[in-house]
C-alpha cells in the first residue's frame, strides 16, 4: 500500500485531527506519533534505522495510507521521493507564536521533563538531528519551525502541495484529493489540555 498523503506539518499543527480526517477520507490507517507510542518495541527501532539512513519505508508505512506528525514529518523529503504520486500536506498554525505557545505547553514540556532519562533516545535524537539541536531554546524552536515550513514550500511544487491550518476544515484536502466533502464536521482532537492529561502534565490555567 503506497502512501496517498504525506504530512509534512510539525507537531501541534492539528495533526491528530488530520489523522482522523484522512482515515475517514481514505478508509485506511494514517501514521501518527501515537502509532509509535502504542508499539515502541517495533516502531522505535524502525525510526532509529531511518535516522541512520537505513529506512525501509515500505515496511515502516506498511498498512498505512497516509502519514502526519512527527516522526514521519521529519522525513518528508525522503517520503516525497519514495512516494512521488502522493501530495504533501503542510499543516501550520496562523502564526509562529501561536504554534510555539502550543508546542511549549505540550511537546517541549514533556521533552524537558523526560530528557535525558526518557525510555527511548528516539525523540531526543529526532529533535537534535531533524529539528534543531538547540530545541531547549525558545527562539531556536521558532526559527526551526519557520525554516521547516519554508523548506517544504520551496521544495514541493505548488501543484503537489496542500497548505492547511486548523479551521480550514475539509475543503483544501478534499479538493486536492478529488473526493467529496463529508457531511459531518471536521474532527477536532488532541487539544493542549488533552495532550497534557495524556502525558501526565498538570492542566493549564
Amino acid at each position: 500500500m503506497a502512501l496517498k498523503v504525506i504530512g509534512a506539518g510539525l507537531g501541534r499543527t492539528g495533526t491528530h485531527s488530520l489523522q482522523l480526517a484522512l482515515q475517514e477520507l481514505l478508509g485506511a490507517p494514517c501514521y501518527h506519533m501515537l502509532e509509535v507510542i502504542a508499539d515502541p518495541e517495533v516502531k522505535v527501532p524502525q525510526w532509529m534505522d531511518a535516522m541512520d539512513g537505513n529506512a525501509d519505508w515500505d515496511e515502516i508505512m506498511k498498512g498505512y495510507v497516509a502519514s502526519v506528525d512527527w516522526p514521519a514529518a521529519a522525513f518528508w523529503r525522503e517520503l516525497a521521493d519514495v512516494y512521488p504520486n502522493a501530495p504533501v500536506l503542510l499543516s501550520t498554525r496562523a502564526s509562529t507564536e501561536q504554534w510555539f505557545k502550543s508546542f511549549s505547553s505540550t511537546i517541549l514540556e514533556v521533552m524537558l521533563r523526560d530528557a535525558p532519562n526518557g525510555d527511548s533516545p528516539m525523540p531526543l535524537r529526532m529533535m537534535d538531528e531533524r529539528f534543531t539541536p538547540d530545541w531547549r531554546n525558545p527562539d531556536a524552536c521558532r526559527a526551526a519551525y519557520d525554516k521547516h515550513n519554508a523548506e517544504v514550500r520551496a521544495t514541493i511544487p505548488a501543484g503537489r502541495l496542500i497548505e492547511w491550518q486548523p479551521g480550514d476544515g475539509w475543503g483544501p484536502i478534499c479538493a486536492k484529493l478529488g473526493v467529496s466533502v463529508p457531511s459531518d464536521p471536521f474532527p477536532h482532537a488532541n487539544t493542549t489540555d488533552d495532550f497534557r492529561a495524556m502525558l501526565g502534565l498538570e492542566p493549564t490555567g
